[in-house]
């Protein structure tokens, strides 16, 4: 029989080979509390720093999904079925709550004075100082994806009748209805738009009955320069900060009666060429985001993010700690943080701890 003593020693034994573990999976053993300074680590998450994220902070959001943080990096815009919650990205504190129904899409403007989502056959424009509405554009019906041009006076939306729409911001005037030539053209739902870091390309990706395709458009006179087509759902579309690589997020498909799994797709913008075909196995890959180096591509897959280095697609890292469908993933603006929102109702922030 053991005594009180030798009881007491193998409770802290277990509690420490517990907190191992759960520093091993990537996970915080609890949530960080509401209102209290997010850790800010020293390093921006590079390559080389990979093995170290660990969960910073969480919070309770409600299902996510989408979000992004301010172009300064001060708030973090988290759209759940409740509308747009404005977070103070440093405490993860609310701010403000931005009232609107089935939006699925959102982003901030450049200078991060606008916010745009888009909701079924409107996006509307929010001024993020005080969420006053500003605008609403009347736009093709499905319409969910938004993303502002880099110098801010266009906004481009994805919608469910296949076509990319251009919007001048300050009227609110419709510049160019772009769409896949016939008989190429498909009826599919446009789920993802970008803009390059230029702003003299257009990436949008669209996923029809059969086929789906991820296709780069020229914004000056709306020229189709690529089509790259896929016998799998695209759900997510990126390019990368330094305007050279185009990725996309696929679902599992079917082809001459063999399973096609997922995958995370890395071109060149230049000519299209396929780079890394990066499997996830039969979970669809919800979202794909670069880091503001473009040395690493965070990719949602299930309940997990994966963590890729570009140059060559080595898998760096998984995190682990969601017990839902991951939806979205968002790279702070200095590249410190990385930010996770899921249909558990939380979004969780990762980073090397300080």
């Amino acid at each position: 029989m053991q005594g009180p003593r030798g009881f007491v020693i193998r409770i802290l034994d277990y509690i420490v080979r517990l907190g191992l573990l759960l520093l091993v999976c990537g996970c915080a053993a609890a949530p960080v509390a509401e209102g209290t300074p997010v850790p800010q680590p020293a390093v921006a998450i590079a390559p080389e720093v990979a093995a170290q994220l660990r969960e910073l902070a969480r919070c309770s959001t409600g299902s996510v999904y989408a979000m992004a943080y301010s172009p300064d990096g001060r708030l973090l815009a988290i759209v759940t079925a409740k509308g747009v919650h404005l977070r103070d990205a440093a405490t993860l504190a609310p701010l403000r709550t931005i009232e609107t129904s089935r939006a699925f899409g959102m982003a901030f403007s450049p200078d991060g004075t606008l916010l745009a989502a888009g909701a079924g056959e409107a996006v509307r424009l929010w001024r993020v100082p005080d969420g006053e509405l500003v605008r609403t554009i009347e736009v093709a019906p499905g319409s969910a994806s938004v993303a502002f041009s880099p110098d801010g006076t266009l906004l481009t939306t994805g919608s469910g009748d296949g076509t990319v729409q251009l919007w001048r911001i300050s009227d609110g005037h419709s510049l160019q209805t772009l769409r896949a030539p016939e008989p190429e053209g498909l009826l599919g739902s446009v789920g993802t738009v970008a803009f390059s870091p230029d702003g003299t390309l257009l990436a949008a990706a669209d996923s029809g009955a059969w086929d789906s395709a991820v296709r780069l458009w020229r914004v000056s006179d709306g020229a189709l320069l690529l089509t790259a087509a896929d016998r799998r759902k695209l759900l997510s579309v990126a390019l990368s900060p330094d305007g050279t690589l185009l990725a996309t997020g696929t679902s599992t498909g079917r082809m001459h009666n063999l399973e096609l799994d997922s995958a995370a797709l890395l071109r060149r913008v230049s000519d299209g060429t396929l780079l890394h075909a990066l499997f996830h196995g039969q979970s669809s890959v919800s979202s794909v985001t670069f880091s503001p180096s473009s040395a690493l591509l965070a990719t949602a897959s299930s309940r997990v993010v994966h963590l890729w280095r570009v140059s060559d697609g080595t898998l760096l890292r998984t995190l682990k700690g969601h017990t839902n469908d991951v939806t979205t993933t968002a790279f702070s603006p200095d590249g410190r943080l990385l930010a996770s929102g899921s249909s558990d109702g939380t979004v969780r922030l990762w980073g090397v701890s300080p």
